[in-house]
């Protein structure tokens, strides 16, 4: 086999690949549209430590929260409703709420557009069902703008805390309890 052969063979391949490629995409639109999203991937924020945190407010279960009027440590969770970890996450959270509440003030706060299903909107009537569902304690908010998520977006982790005089990042993870599970996730959620 010549050259010349080997160059027609891989054109023709190449077009038989995208003729492929775009008749797929025509027949799975809903298919096609998870892909593109996937592509739109969220840009993290920088949060230094030290840094002052950004302020925000929220109407949670527990009332109206707001980051600047708070005297105590914050400890704020960014969650998913569909997303298995953060659906168990809760029980820890509640310990965490029933040992410390007092100490600290707690806020979870919805950070993703899919609703429990993982295929419908999210919504203040599925972050209400989250918390009925996994028996939620704490103070719980929708947030169907998603602002806290994008002034705390830290790519794979999804807690911030800050220092109630300061109101300054101590550290990128919520490591203020003996113990906790606060961690950076490397699942996907």
């Amino acid at each position: 086999m010549n050259q010349k052969t080997i160059a027609l063979g891989s054109v023709a391949l190449l077009v038989v690949a995208i003729a492929i490629a775009a008749i797929w995409y025509v027949t799975h639109p809903k298919q096609a549209a998870q892909v593109q999203n996937a592509s739109k991937a969220v840009t993290p924020v920088t949060l230094a430590v030290g840094a002052k945190a950004p302020e925000f407010e929220v109407s949670t279960t527990a009332g109206l929260f707001d980051l600047a009027k708070q005297t105590k440590p914050v400890f704020l969770e960014v969650f998913a409703t569909w997303c298995p970890h953060c659906q168990r996450e809760t029980q820890v959270l509640n310990k965490l709420f029933a040992a410390y509440g007092s100490q600290v003030a707690f806020v979870a706060v919805s950070g993703s557009d899919t609703g429990m299903d993982g295929s419908s909107d999210a919504s203040q009537a599925d972050v209400m069902t989250f918390a009925q569902k996994f028996g939620v304690k704490y103070p719980i908010a929708y947030d169907g703008q998603m602002t806290v998520f994008d002034l705390y977006n830290q790519a794979a982790i999804r807690r911030s805390s800050s220092s109630p005089k300061t109101r300054r990042s101590p550290t990128r993870r919520a490591a203020r309890f003996p113990t906790t599970t606060s961690r950076p996730r490397s699942e996907k959620c």
